[in-house]
């Protein structure tokens, strides 16, 4: 659960200069011609960097991808896909029929249609997009007619409307798509269409209400978006009143004692050790050998560094689908690390790794565990995040870390395990796998399902393909004389990420 807090501790206010150009106020609201008031407020947000590439399917923070898009179906307040951009869906063991939203038009005068829904999809089913791999399930694309499409699956896929819920597929113009601008100049449905002549480059991009959009009006009219990527700067800016709200870290909340900013911590953050070159020949083809760096690795002793988070045995959560009380992990234990290493022919490893700003502490503690096992030696290389989020599960390096939200076993398998997933560079999976996976997608969303997907979950865990699963939170701080009705996102899991529908500004 969120927690909101007034953090009662010293407070040091840091001079900002020359970081942010200022936007509008918070609260800046006028009247229209029939004398209703109407709010022309901007909303000043920081989440640390702007996104490499708008395209869709590209590794995007939520909180980024969900100012200028949209998506096909909404998370509902009973775990059910609710409408979005399409008003109506049915699900069966062939196909997801989709009722799309009429008189929607993108920001660039192209309209929403089922050609736009195709075009999206096959854009990023068939690219080098990192959500690939949970569209791999549609075999094909009919458009039904101008308001109706059907994704035709390879099999029954039951947590295919949930996955049109979350990043996967934003909601972009094929016209962006075809000239390839969407890379650079995001183009969607939402509220607010980018304003390259408001914005200024590397510091502010500047997003304007969109006169033709098809739904209520937000809130804020405007959302102005920075990329402050230092915590002690965004947290500067802050309690300057310079930004409005900003994703920071929990070593910045002493400072906003006393003051108007508020804070709260969601869960957002799922990320585990994968072993990519798992092929006949590679680094981690023995079983043993990934065991050993499994139980080699603690977990806990990063979470007490860190300073918040904590460890766990599997990557879906206890009232999940996928979950499975069974699956024990691999508790750290370095006798059992060194005699699994020593049943795997004590092989001396020596290969790179890759780490990002944001992960480089947690990768090296690892490896520094991870080296107590033998003749084991992994350099960690720190690339910016956008090189890293290209080339960490690439099939460059045998190994990688980083997050991964996938929220049903169904994605997780397809995104990670499965031969042709594209995390799964290797193209390697045991028969006992395949066909454990393969009954739970025969199963659909019977009641046996829930059972064949645990089993899945615990091959994948037993056979360890991945480990040393560690959850962490997202903390948010705002200037509660500014903007109301903060919460966490309605989206799980989704780190930098706030529900900038439902704040308004304070008068």
């Amino acid at each position: 659960m969120p927690r909101k807090s007034a953090v009662m501790r010293s407070v040091t206010l840091l001079a900002v200069t020359g970081v942010l150009i200022a936007g509008c106020s918070a609260a800046e609201p006028e009247a229209d011609d029939g004398g209703t008031t109407v709010s022309d407020a901007t909303l000043r947000v920081n989440f640390g960097q702007f996104p490499e590439n708008w395209s869709p399917g590209q590794e995007m923070e939520g909180g980024p991808l969900r100012i200028p898009y949209e998506t096909l179906l909404a998370p509902g307040e009973d775990g059910q896909p609710a409408p979005f951009l399409a008003t109506d869906y049915e699900l069966t063991a062939d196909a997801l029929t989709l009722t799309l939203r009429e008189g929607v038009t993108f920001h660039d005068g192209e309209p929403f249609n089922a050609e736009a829904v195709k075009a999206n999809v096959e854009f990023v089913r068939d690219g080098a997009t990192a959500y690939a791999g949970p569209l791999q399930a549609v075999a094909s694309v009919d458009v039904v007619d101008e308001y109706t499409v059907r994704l035709n699956l390879t099999g029954p896929t039951p947590s295919i409307a949930n996955t049109l819920t979350t990043r996967v597929l934003p909601i972009a113009s094929p016209a962006a798509i075809a000239d390839g601008s969407i890379a650079q100049t995001p183009v969607g449905t939402s509220p607010w269409a980018y304003d390259e002549a408001g914005s200024v480059i590397g510091t502010r991009m500047l997003f304007s209400a969109f006169d033709d959009y098809w739904g209520d009006e937000p809130g804020f009219a405007n959302v102005e978006l920075y990329a402050i990527d230092e915590a002690e700067s965004s947290a500067a800016a802050l309690l300057a009143g310079e930004i409005d709200i900003t994703d920071t870290e929990i070593t910045t909340l002493p400072r906003f004692e006393g003051s108007n900013i508020e804070s709260l911590q969601y869960p957002a953050i799922r990320n585990n050790l994968f072993f990519f070159d798992r092929g006949p020949g590679g680094t981690f083809e023995s079983v043993e050998l990934r065991q050993a760096v499994c139980y080699a690795i603690d977990v806990d002793q990063f979470v007490k560094v860190e300073g918040e988070g904590e460890s766990a045995t599997q990557h879906f959560v206890e009232g999940e689908l996928g979950y499975n009380p069974d699956i024990e992990g691999y508790p750290t234990d370095l006798a059992q690390a060194q005699e699994l290493y020593e049943a795997a022919g004590s092989p001396s490893v020596d290969v790179e790794m890759v780490a990002a700003p944001y992960n480089a502490s947690q990768i090296e503690i690892y490896m520094t565990q991870a080296a107590e096992i033998g003749d084991f030696n992994v350099s960690v290389q720190t690339l910016p995040p956008p090189q890293y989020n290209g080339e960490w599960n690439s099939g460059k390096y045998p190994m990688g870390l980083s997050s991964n939200d996938e929220l049903t076993p169904f994605e997780w398998y397809s995104a990670w395990f499965a031969a042709d997933a594209p995390g799964n560079p290797s193209g390697v999976e045991s028969a006992e796998l395949a066909d454990a996976a393969a009954a739970a997608i025969a199963a659909g969303d019977s009641e046996e399902a829930a059972d064949l997907w645990a089993e899945v979950t615990k091959i994948i865990s037993e056979e360890a393909l991945t480990c040393a699963h560690q959850r962490g939170v997202e903390t948010l701080a705002w200037n509660a004389d500014a903007v109301a009705g903060v919460d966490a996102p309605n989206e799980p899991w989704e780190p930098k990420s706030v529900n900038y529908r439902e704040l308004t500004p304070v008068s």
